[in-house]
């Protein structure tokens, strides 16, 4: 992110407040914890289109999305930005907003849309087992999906096509890269690596890294109480290991003293120092995988 775009300001966004009204929990979402007094980056939106698309989906649906683009120049490389557990609220379109500042065509989907509001519901709990438990690896993937076909009709570069997710996102970034030939690039932050295996969730990072049709950066806190640095190491030595040349050239960071979403500035578990490194990595990645025609 260029510098001037960080300002700093009061978490008295409104979009920011209401949705992390319950206290926190432990584990996978520990991204739960309500907003503490701490200031928030914000990124303005002058130089850019913005706004809201209702994409047509594989079963006659419409879903919605935010996206941001640079005002000025043609074809952009496209980036698909996948929310957390909560849904495309303020800091993800805010993420959207600061990748347009880099010249991409960014594009958040509201994944639950079929399931529910998250921001409708009092408590972390609920979100889980009302909405992110009822949401399906293949419906996230056909969505996904949609949402590229989408970018390449409305003068998005299809050449130049990424993902990252930020904790639930992180999880579905490596998916989505076994999943859709033309990505050129991931980057997973603190997305989990492994878990039960169900109906919905059939398979997880871990089982999917042969599959990798593009090379993945996963960003991990060494402090997350939901992802074992066993995890993380595991997956590194797996990538390291597989016969996918994708899955070889992917590369894992491990910040130490980094919490689960250290990312995510909105919230108490923000570390600036982590944070502003890994979004540099991040948009090194993506140029490095994704050369300009």
């Amino acid at each position: 992110m260029d510098a001037s775009h960080e300002v700093l300001v009061p978490p008295d966004c409104r979009d920011r407040r209401d949705f992390l009204r319950a206290a926190g929990i432990a584990g996978f979402a520990l991204a739960v914890q309500p907003v503490s007094a701490q200031q928030v980056v914000t990124t303005p939106a002058d130089g850019l289109v913005t706004g809201s698309a209702r994409i047509d989906t594989d079963d006659a649906r419409q879903l919605p999305a935010y996206f941001a683009r640079p005002a000025s120049g043609a074809r952009p490389p496209v980036v698909l930005v996948i929310q957390e557990i909560f849904g495309v609220h303020e800091h993800i379109r805010d993420v959207c907003r600061r990748f347009a500042h880099a010249g991409y065509l960014a594009v958040a989907p509201e994944l639950y849309f079929r399931q529910g509001d998250p921001a409708a519901l009092e408590n972390v709990q609920d979100i889980i087992g009302r909405i992110v438990s009822q949401v399906g690896d293949a419906q996230v993937m056909s969505d996904l999906d949609a949402c590229v076909a989408w970018a390449g009709r409305v003068g998005g570069n299809l050449a130049r096509l990424s993902a990252t997710g930020f904790c639930w996102g992180g999880r579905i970034t490596w998916l989505y890269a076994a999943h859709q030939p033309a990505l050129r690039a991931g980057v997973a932050w603190y997305g989990r690596l492994s878990g039960a295996s169900g109906a919905l969730t059939p398979k997880h990072p871990l089982d999917l890294v042969d599959a990798l049709g593009a090379p993945v950066l996963g960003l991990y806190g060494g402090k997350d109480q939901g992802i074992p640095v066993s995890d993380v190491e595991a997956m590194r030595v797996a990538l390291n290991n597989s016969p996918s040349a994708a899955a070889r050239r992917s590369d894992i960071v491990l910040y130490p003293d980094a919490p689960h979403a250290f990312h995510a500035d909105y919230r108490p578990s923000y570390r600036r120092t982590e944070a502003l490194d890994g979004w540099q990595r991040c948009l090194d990645w993506l140029a490095a995988n994704n050369p300009r025609d």
